[in-house]
């Protein structure tokens, strides 16, 4: 971890244009909850959750915060001035996951919480945020590590959630052993039961970890190659 990257990967964050759909999508996501609750109740709004925000918003803010803080560097090539700089590549991709997680919780967990909240329900909401936060952690983790493959990582990582997460997931069950979304939804299930039951729990828990180690690891891997060649 250092301080100045982490510093400078959230300056990237808040500079730019995506900063303000990180802020669209969950406002929007409360916005429409409290609606729906007004209008008809919160059961009826608290479906709103499983189906939209939690399988949709939370990747997608995931997407915007984790290629904000490393792909514009990998597309426009400064990120070789960057690693000229004596610094460890393990720690500039730990950091810039750190800037990238912060902001997929604040902007993606935290909003599925206080838009189940507004439902009338605590616990669920409880466990609802408990199962983002697992899979908000993670999915930034595998973005940021797709980021440091590829340019056009905005795109890959929206195929991976709407054709395997989404898309597959929902059509094959088996799907949910490899589902970051479904590992989360699992670890949220052991606090309120009305969230689905789709795979074990210590693999729900250790496979969510293990992405999250590996995908920052191969970020900062990814760097440390693009030191030595200098090309992206």
């Amino acid at each position: 971890m250092n301080a100045t990257i982490a510093k400078l990967a959230l300056q990237a964050l808040l500079g730019r244009r995506r900063f303000f759909l990180l802020l669209a999508f969950p406002v929007l996501l409360i916005g429409l909850v409290a609606l729906v609750t007004a209008l008809v109740d919160g059961e009826a709004a608290y479906e709103i959750l499983p189906g939209l925000g939690y399988p949709l918003v939370l990747p997608l803010v995931a997407i915007l915060a984790a290629s904000s803080v490393l792909g514009p560097e990998v597309d426009d090539g400064s990120i070789v001035y960057l690693l000229s700089k004596p610094v460890n590549r393990y720690a500039v991709a730990a950091s810039k996951w750190v800037v990238a997680l912060a902001a997929t919780l604040a902007a993606g967990a935290l909003p599925v919480l206080v838009a189940a909240l507004v439902t009338g329900d605590s616990t669920r909401a409880g466990a609802l945020f408990l199962g983002a936060a697992v899979a908000g952690t993670a999915y930034s983790a595998l973005f940021l590590a797709i980021s440091a493959v590829t340019r056009h990582a905005v795109i890959a990582s929206l195929m991976f959630v709407l054709i395997w997460e989404s898309l597959l997931g929902n059509l094959f069950t088996g799907i949910a052993w490899l589902s970051i979304g479904q590992w989360g939804l699992r670890v949220g299930h052991a606090v309120s039961d009305e969230l689905p039951d789709p795979a074990n729990l210590p693999y729900a828990v250790i496979a969510s970890a293990v992405v999250t180690v590996v995908g920052v690891w191969f970020a900062g891997d990814r760097l440390r190659s693009f030191s030595v060649k200098g090309d992206d």
